[in-house]
């Protein structure tokens, strides 16, 4: 099967603080592009109460680019779910077939709240639950059809409009809580983890796999794991750069997370208690140590309480390549790539990294010659 890589775009460089606009059409195209170049299957298109719509940058990116495809982060209670069918599905027209969705059902309940939601944790996964029924209903029924649950109620539902990708629009969804596992495992195409080392990916591999089982599915969701690379020439490049992200990291306060730096949804920093616990899993990995297997650097993650992506692979492309490749060993498939220099990094990453790993994956998948 062959590696996905997926980069990240949003409206403006969130790497360089609150200054500039909000919106900044220019960065978003050249950021889009430069993706697209590189060879990134996809580009993930984030999600806050506080950032502009998705899936209006979605369209935009769209119309202005020929193969790259999109992963649109939704949070469901934002919108009701026949709406963002209609959304979806309309967009995945204007963009050829190239969108899938990312779905949250959100970590922190005063980000949460921001929007008007006061549900808990284990609420927002039961309401993603029917949201998701909902939504592959919506994109799947000819006739109209009405709904009750706990959540959603409608009456009569019909569309004109349903996605031009078969069966559907892919559904990505992240997680680490057992709620997100049942909930994942029963309706994920891919399943998004954050970067671990290999032995607790590989549980976490496993207990995705077991939900879908329990969910009664014969095809266990794909795997996603997302990095943030740190590539040198040389080793010794390589960690001298990472320290010095670590540096600003700590000045700044904040990894590049994707929530508006203004007013930032988590405590950030050593002593944060984050809720989530996909944040919680990267702090117990810190603490077990700086580095583990071939290239995984937590420090970063301990830097900022775990704030979103925040686990490092550091060396050479030829070392971050193969550090790659061992989380290909344990079964992932789709790699989320986000570098501290959003631009520099994502056409290194096209120049060195990306093609070392599909050339292995390639040459993995080969048929075996057969001697005399």
């Amino acid at each position: 099967m062959p590696i996905e890589f997926i980069g990240m775009i949003g409206s403006k460089d969130s790497e360089s603080g609150p200054h500039g606009p909000d919106v900044d059409p220019e960065f978003t195209l050249r950021s889009a592009r430069v993706h697209e170049d590189a060879g990134f299957d996809r580009v993930l298109i984030g999600h806050s109460s506080s950032s502009p719509d998705g899936a209006q940058i979605a369209a935009y990116v769209a119309a202005r680019t020929e193969r790259l495809g999109l992963l649109l982060a939704h949070r469901p209670g934002v919108v009701e779910p026949t709406m963002a069918a209609r959304t979806f599905a309309t967009l995945d027209h204007f963009s050829g077939g190239r969108l899938a969705v990312h779905v949250i059902s959100g970590g922190n309940d005063a980000e949460q709240r921001r929007d008007g939601d006061y549900l808990d944790k284990d609420d927002r996964y039961a309401r993603t639950d029917e949201f998701l029924d909902v939504l592959k209903g919506a994109w799947g029924e000819s006739d109209g059809f009405g709904h009750e649950g706990r959540f959603y109620r409608f009456d009569d539902f019909r569309s004109e409009v349903r996605p031009l990708q078969r069966p559907r629009v892919p559904l990505y969804f992240g997680g680490s809580s057992a709620a997100a596992l049942r909930v994942g495992g029963r309706h994920a195409d891919v399943f998004a983890l954050w970067g671990e080392p290999l032995a607790q990916t590989a549980e976490q591999i496993a207990a995705v796999q077991a939900a879908a089982r329990a969910a009664g599915r014969s095809e266990p969701p794909r795997i996603s794991v997302s990095f943030r690379p740190i590539l040198g020439r040389t080793e010794d490049e390589a960690w001298e750069r990472a320290y010095g992200i670590l540096d600003t990291i700590r000045q700044q306060g904040t990894a590049g997370s994707f929530f508006d730096r203004s007013r930032p949804p988590l405590p950030l920093g050593p002593s944060a208690s984050p809720e989530n616990t996909g944040s919680q899993r990267l702090l117990a990995a810190a603490a077990m140590g700086e580095r583990h297997d071939r290239a995984l650097w937590t420090a970063p993650a301990a830097a900022t309480g775990a704030a979103g992506n925040s686990t490092a692979l550091v060396g050479t492309p030829e070392t971050v390549a193969q550090a790659l490749l061992d989380y290909v060993d344990i079964g992932v498939t789709t790699f989320l790539l986000r570098g501290y220099e959003p631009l520099r990094d994502a056409e290194e990453f096209g120049r060195s990294l990306l093609p070392l790993v599909r050339q292995e994956v390639e040459r993995r998948e080969q048929p075996a010659l057969v001697a005399g």
